[in-house]
């Protein structure tokens, strides 16, 4: 969650359009994963029954991505991590359907809480207001987030999290190859400080443990527990970004990351 916790403030950092910035962040985090794949012999054959899930779930992701960046390059750090980490809740609601899982009640309260904090983020719904759009790209953001590691969860047992994340990886690579003829390419030398640390540490590492997290917990109690990102994200924005929040964000925060306490006990006490 640390590392993962990075993909706010390296966003924010990096100022290239977002399409741009998702092909680049893909094609060298997919050279990571590919080098560390050969090096300890990981196969990468795929059944043919799984091919068409696994790579939904990188449209998905790159779908994920894009509004994510452009929700942060809208609003600040604060603001797009929490509006992502909105998640949890429309995953809990959707795994009972896609994994015939047993709703839980709770799950409700938890809901609450957190679109309690998404309401003090945006009191004032505003299509003119450049945060409210970053909230809306976010939302959506958040979505395909879930349903990705909704897929992700059934296919986590049968291949290693490295392999699904490549497959992932390569598919938003290609997909978006035309960006680097739609863009303007001039400003990417100044960037890769940021585009070597989001395809490293965030992608490579982070996406990957965290795939393998599926392996060993529900995906709903991975996400509620994966909300304490945003705080990693808000102080690492603060110290070397300069952003702090507002009182309203804090609050608004506050009520999204507490259903993290109740789940995280939830689930240690199973």
């Amino acid at each position: 969650m640390l590392l993962m916790g990075t993909s706010g403030p390296f966003g924010k950092y990096i100022t290239l359009p977002a399409p741009l910035t998702i092909a680049i962040r893909s094609i060298l985090a997919l050279v990571f994963l590919y080098a560390y794949c050969r090096f300890k012999g990981i196969s990468f054959r795929l059944r043919k029954a799984d091919m068409a899930p696994i790579f939904l779930s990188g449209l998905l992701m790159g779908v994920h991505w894009i509004t994510y960046f452009e929700a942060l390059q809208l609003s600040n750090v604060a603001i797009g991590m929490l509006a992502l980490f909105t998640y949890p809740v429309f995953t809990a609601f959707l795994e009972p359907v896609f994994l015939k899982t047993r709703f839980q009640k709770i799950h409700l309260f938890l809901g609450a809480l957190v679109l309690s904090g998404v309401y003090l983020l945006a009191p004032d719904i505003d299509f003119g207001n450049s945060h409210t759009v970053a909230i809306a790209f976010g939302l959506f953001s958040a979505v395909c987030y879930a349903l990705r590691n909704l897929i992700v969860k059934t296919k986590v047992g049968n291949y290693q999290g490295s392999v699904l994340m490549s497959y992932q990886l390569l598919l938003v690579s290609v997909l978006l190859i035309p960006t680097f003829f739609i863009y303007d390419l001039t400003e990417v030398p100044g960037q890769w400080t940021g585009l070597l640390g989001v395809a490293l540490v965030t992608t490579a590492l982070g996406h990957t443990l965290l795939i393998n997290t599926f392996k060993h917990f529900s995906v709903t109690t991975i996400s509620i527990i994966s909300s304490v990102q945003p705080i990693y994200g808000i102080v690492i924005g603060a110290l070397f970004l300069s952003e702090i929040p507002s009182w309203p964000t804090i609050i608004g925060g506050v009520l999204i990351l507490a259903s993290v306490v109740i789940e995280s006990v939830r689930a240690y006490r199973r």
